[in-house]
């Protein structure tokens, strides 16, 4: 090998090795130094195809330093926010549950981001019916884990996504927690206190302690406690536009109790089993969220005094075994995940869909996810260096909802598949999933590295799916990389979706604009078991500079084309009564296309060496779906998050952070009957700034404190649909919040 040649290939290899130690990735040894202190390269670095996807353009990394620095009040997706490609929003642009906001990535929507615990799916979002214009009353679920016991949050988009399966054709959020490597205990207290009285504030306190037991046994048990009490049900009093309306709510409350216990077997070098239980309870504190613009005097009632009108329990045992062999490495589990929904029950007709009927009796759906995945990454050396990897994944669920599925349909009416009796119909649905991938991870020469892949997944209901997918990336020069990527994504339909004894019964006024109700029968909508999966063909292109001083520059195109997406129809199947013009029924269908596009772009500047400027944004080029010229999701046309890190001195820590978001388009037709929007607002720009300190008392003590949004820019929520525009959800004002760690 010439001296140019090894000189480059060593420059690529350490890049590799520095790209991959700025996430939490693992590579193998590229060197090593004889005694006379000569270098002698044994190869380069091969990564696995998973360790290569999560060096792409959209591909961030949230550290437990930058929690602590920023910490969150409740839920993780408050800094998950902050990423690139990444906002906030309800599951649908109707505006609907608009303060129910889960995380969103390049616009694709929520039902398209998958949340992951430790590589996990968490899947309890699930059991929450979805409404006629796919919104769920479900907060998501980012919120299992409390944010002190968080190692770090790996958020993967576009194409880095897609190996994951159904679910994540916006991307994947994956949460992974501490392991102590020794005897270690911690405990947290935090508190954020609003300037304004009429909204929530939150208080956590949490535990972890963990270690080893004996050389080969290691522990870890974690325990939490979190409250963030609901805003005063009056709160956007102020900003409904119809001043005769009840106003719209604002966010609800949450109690949330976690405790998870892990223990650790290390057999022998080779191979290392996890055996993990855990158990979490969510509580709402009700605002007075309900679906539609109807309001009871029990709604009313149960605001005030802040009830709990729902609950959701969450748990999970899994075994892990983790190999390490010389012809491979290897990552198995299996999982049991079950879901009890609880709640008052809602109405499934007309304008009092979505809300808590009057005879306040609760009811649980139980939702039992099974998922079990093995994946092997293999060494080759066949004309190139490569690491080839090879998985399997099942998931399978099992739902029984007897609350959901009892509405009674109209004298006469026969829909073909329901059951008239609502006591006659199966509470029990269910779904299974398997699925085939490989992934080669290919060194063509000391600039390019090809990964193709291929995932092939069969369907209990719609059968076989494939999902092909191309990455590479260019060593331009030693600090310029030039990736790219495309890949097929999909979601298959969820179980509410696909059931035919799920029914919605609109009574009239909610039918679509094309077919009003006739004959004194309303339009019924019901589920579809010969649904096709959504796909999306995801693609992207982006440039990445990085050197030695800490500068670190790039810029991600990205464009979807969405197919297939899975909506409440507009044309009718039927009419209600068979022969006779009374009625239609419309079903969930699969509709031609939708697109999302867009440019995401980071910057990092050592000022100083002691200071350092961050900053990212997003910018959506087009989001629409092709049927009707709407917008997929709420979210703004740009967004911005910048922030200034001062290492003050070695113990002491300042951050200042701001996230200025662009103008967020309405929709200017409604989600359910396609009729125009009567006042189609945009949510105007604003800008929310923070500040903060991290303070490490010693190495056992460290205090964090700040401010969220200095200027106080409160924005309120001024309708419960589309009747709102944009302005469907509520920015809280000033908060001051303080953080105390301690640990062993």
């Amino acid at each position: 090998m010439s001296d140019f040649k090894f000189y480059l290939r060593r420059a690529t290899a350490l890049s590799l090795l520095l790209a991959a130690t700025a996430g939490p990735i693992s590579a193998q040894e590229m060197a090593e130094t004889d005694d006379e202190g000569e270098i002698t390269l044994d190869r380069i670095i091969v990564l696995s195809a998973e360790e290569q996807l999560k060096q792409a353009p959209g591909v961030s990394t949230i550290t437990s330093e930058d929690l602590e620095k920023q910490p969150v009040a409740n839920d993780l997706s408050e800094i998950i926010r902050k990423m690139p490609g990444v906002n906030l929003t309800g599951t649908t642009s109707s505006g609907q549950r608009g303060n129910q906001r889960q995380i969103d990535i390049r616009g694709m929507g929520p039902e398209n981001t998958l949340i992951l615990i430790d590589g996990k799916p968490v899947l309890s979002r699930n059991s929450v019916r979805m409404g006629r214009a796919g919104e769920r009353d479900s907060r998501g679920d980012s919120n299992w884990v409390p944010a002190e016991m968080v190692e770090r949050i790996e958020v993967l988009r576009g194409p880095a996504a897609a190996r994951y399966g159904s679910g994540a054709s916006g991307g994947v959020v994956n949460i992974i927690t501490k392991r102590p490597e020794t005897t270690t205990g911690q405990f947290s207290v935090f508190g954020s206190m609003p300037q304004h009285s009429e909204e929530g504030y939150s208080i956590r306190a949490n535990a972890m302690v963990g270690g080893p037991i004996t050389d080969v046994l290691s522990y870890r048990i974690i325990a939490s406690i979190a409250k963030t009490d609901a805003d005063d049900p009056d709160i956007n009093a102020g900003a409904t536009l119809d001043p005769t309306a009840t106003p719209a709510a604002g966010r609800e409350g949450v109690v949330n109790k976690d405790l998870r216990g892990l223990l650790t077997y290390e057999f022998d070098d080779q191979n290392v089993f996890d055996f993990e239980a855990a158990y979490s309870r969510q509580g709402n504190i009700f605002a007075g969220d309900r679906q539609l613009a109807s309001v009871t005097d029990l709604l009313e009632e149960l605001a005030n005094q802040g009830a709990e009108t729902n609950t959701m329990t969450r748990t999970t045992l899994s075994a892990t075994h983790r190999g390490f062999y010389d012809f491979a490495e290897s990552n198995s589990y299996i999982q049991w995940e079950q879901t009890r929904n609880t709640r008052f029950g809602e109405g499934t007709a007309g304008r009092y869909e979505g809300a808590i009927t009057d005879d306040a009796k609760k009811g649980t759906i139980t939702l039992d996810n099974l998922t079990a995945k093995s994946e092997w990454d293999i060494p080759l050396t066949m004309g190139y260096e490569q690491k080839l990897t090879l998985g399997g994944e099942f998931r399978g669920e099992w739902m029984e909802d007897g609350v959901s599925n009892q509405l009674g349909l109209e004298e006469n009416v026969v829909i073909p598949g329901t059951d008239t009796d609502p006591e006659n119909r199966d509470p029990n649905t269910n779904a299974w999933m398997f699925g085939l991938y490989a992934e080669d991870n290919i060194y063509i020469n000391d600039r390019l590295i090809l990964t193709p892949g291929l995932r092939g997944d069969y369907h209990s209901e719609f059968g076989g799916n494939l999902s092909p997918s191309l990455n590479a990336s260019y060593q331009l020069s030693e600090n310029l990389t030039l990736k790219a990527g495309i890949a097929r994504a999909f979601k298959a339909p969820n179980l509410f979706q696909l059931n035919p004894n799920y029914v919605y019964y609109t009574r009239g006024n909610g039918c679509p604009i094309p077919y009003p109700t006739q004959g004194g029968v309303g339009c019924y909508v019901v589920g579809n078991p010969n649904l096709d999966p959504e796909t999306s063909i995801n693609k992207e292109i982006g440039l990445n500079y990085h050197d030695d001083l800490g500068w670190n520059a790039g810029v991600t195109y990205f464009h979807n084309d969405y197919k297939d997406r899975i909506a409440s129809g507009l044309t009718p199947i039927d009419t209600a009564v068979p022969g006779a013009p009374t009625g239609w029924v419309f079903r969930w269908e699969n509709v031609p296309e939708a697109v999302v596009s867009g440019l995401e772009g980071n910057l990092s500047i050592p000022v100083l060496e002691t200071l350092t400027w961050s900053t990212n944004a997003t910018y959506m080029i087009e989001s629409e779906n092709k049927q009707n010229g709407q917008p997929l999701s709420l979210v703004p046309e740009y967004t911005i998050n910048t922030a200034l890190d001062w290492q003050a001195r070695e113990d002491l820590t300042l951050t200042l952070s701001a996230t200025h978001y662009g103008k967020t388009p309405s929709p200017t037709l409604t989600g359910t009957t396609g009729a125009a929007v009567e006042n189609p607002l945009d949510r105007d720009p604003y800008t929310v700034v923070n500040v903060g300190l991290k303070y490490d008392y010693n190495d056992n003590f460290r205090v964090s404190a700040g401010v969220t949004n200095v200027f106080d820019e409160r924005l309120f929520r001024e309708g419960s649909g589309n009747a709102a525009g944009a302005n469907t959800y509520n920015e809280p004002g000033r908060a001051f919040y303080l953080s105390v760690t301690g640990s062993f």
